[in-house]
């Protein structure tokens, strides 16, 4: 029987001639995931031998990520924002990229300094934009909004086990329509991929991921310009909008936002990657 050093390098090379990114770390992940043990831990380990029902399960997790199965639905679970996040299939994937939206949020809440603000984080997902504001901002009260019942169950799931299914109310419907009562901070990383480019994506994202979180109509703008529309009067007094979209359709949403709050001061933010990723509207 081999190593387990031994095993993580035959697991990467067959990764990387698959043609998945970041071989090395996925093989990782995929070997923590059967071992029920963290990378720490793995690396203590790397002289020992797997027993066979570990190295079964190793096995059959590896057959899956190279169908090209997205390795957070294999292993369960995504840190987003400092939280462990249960993630499951038929419900988007936190990405990184989310996080300068919630970042910029709290900046907002921050300079708002309303003790017990509102927030409501529209097209929820797994809950992470709602569970990483209520986190961060103990007075908030925050309503997850969303069309899909596996995400309302997903986000009620992670506000319970990380403690905040007090301040995290899930509410079923479309875009605003639920929201009941005016919120401060209008949160929504809404599906803007252009219907044409699905394809185009990874098979991770166009074959394992929920059509409904990705496809945002031929423009990718279809439920963001929506919701610009529907927002005013669903702000309170200096109540702002924060949005996740492509880079490419910043200057369109902008115009939009424009021209349903006039007077407003509008502005993109860049990610991580310098990248305009988010657009900010404060009334």
């Amino acid at each position: 029987m081999s190593t387990l050093g031994a095993l993580l390098r035959q697991t990467e090379a067959r990764l990387a001639k698959a043609g998945i990114p970041d071989a090395r770390l996925e093989a990782e992940l995929l070997w923590t995931t059967a071992l029920n043990t963290d990378r720490t831990h793995l690396y203590a380990m790397l002289r020992d031998t797997p027993g066979p029902a570990a190295a079964e399960a190793a096995r059959q997790l590896i057959v899956r990520r190279l169908d090209r199965e997205p390795v957070f639905y294999i292993m369960g679970h995504r840190e987003f924002h400092g939280h462990d996040l249960l993630v499951s299939p038929g419900v988007l994937i936190p990405r990184q990229d989310t996080e300068t939206l919630v970042d910029e949020a709290l900046r907002l809440l921050a300079a708002l300094g309303a003790p017990n603000p509102i927030v409501a984080d529209v097209g929820c997902g797994s809950g992470a934009i709602a569970i990483a504001i209520a986190a961060a901002v103990p007075g908030a009260t925050v309503h997850a909004i969303d069309v899909s019942d596996a995400a309302l169950a997903l986000t009620a799931r992670n506000a319970d086990r990380l403690g905040l299914g007090g301040r995290v109310w899930v509410v079923r419907g479309d875009l605003l329509q639920p929201l009941p009562e005016p919120a401060d901070v209008i949160a929504a990383n809404l599906p803007y991929v252009m219907s044409g480019e699905i394809p185009t994506l990874e098979p991770e994202v166009s074959r394992y991921e929920p059509r409904i979180a990705l496809d945002g109509g031929e423009t990718g703008m279809v439920f963001i310009e929506r919701l610009l529309r529907e927002a005013p009067g669903r702000l309170r007094p200096r109540g702002t909008i924060v949005l996740e979209m492509d880079p490419r359709q910043i200057e369109a949403a902008s115009r939009t936002a424009r021209e349903a709050f006039p007077g407003a001061a509008v502005r993109p933010v860049r990610d991580m990657a310098r990248r305009e990723r988010v657009l900010v509207i404060e009334t």
